[in-house]
């Protein structure tokens, strides 16, 4: 990896601010649903949904108890609401059957539980419990192929390329970064390449915009 990862994470922050992610959140179990429910849906919307759902809902044994129809309905605006539904009930059931209710500090542990998968742990590793983790979006993909950080597709082959290449202390800050690049500069369809302070590094932008 030929970048200089210190230079691209200053232009990032000069173009998007402070590493952040936008889904509003108060503990672990409240950032576990958040991520479940963005699936397929804006964060601004989640986040409308989570203010009164995390004032119900605020053990892994309230998401349990409640009939799943109620539950469903609660999170209806989120869209695909049963699916998401069962599956924080599933995680919930896991969770509490295998954790005492404890989520995971460990990536590779909580990724083990379903409905959960490598991305969603490691964003909730590297958030919740302050640990460096690299967070392999379609935005972190898009971008880091862009740029040419990783030449894979695979999101397991291109967390592993981004933890060769970017010391571990900064692992989440660059993944919340380039998650915000992507979603409001790097855009899959239409790339805001002329306001981009990565262009003359980009090999997406110097191959004349052909996706690599």
């Amino acid at each position: 990896m030929q970048k200089d990862i210190n230079q691209i994470i200053s232009d990032l922050k000069k173009m998007h601010g402070t590493p952040r992610c936008e889904l509003v959140f108060s503990n672990p179990l409240e950032l576990v649903v958040a991520t479940v429910l963005s699936a397929q849906a804006t964060d601004q919307k989640v986040n409308e949904v989570t203010q009164p759902l995390f004032r119900k809902y605020r053990t892994w044994k309230d998401y349990l108890s409640v009939p799943v129809e109620e539950l469903e309905e609660d999170i209806r605006p989120t869209g695909f609401y049963r699916n998401k539904a069962k599956s924080i009930r599933g995680i919930a059931g896991e969770i509490e059957g295998r954790f005492e209710g404890h989520i995971p500090e460990d990536v590779d542990t909580f990724a083990t539980v379903k409905g959960i998968g490598r991305k969603s742990a490691n964003l909730i590793v590297g958030l919740a419990f302050g640990k460096p983790a690299i967070v392999v979006d379609t935005h972190v993909i898009r971008v880091s192929r862009r740029i040419g950080l990783t030449g894979n597709k695979d999101p397991d082959k291109i967390e592993q390329d981004l933890r060769k290449g970017i010391p571990e202390a900064v692992w989440t800050d660059f993944s919340l970064l380039v998650t915000l690049h992507g979603r409001y500069v790097c855009k899959a369809r239409k790339p805001e390449c002329e306001r981009c302070l990565m262009r003359e590094i980009c090999d997406y932008y110097k191959g004349g915009r052909k996706d690599v």
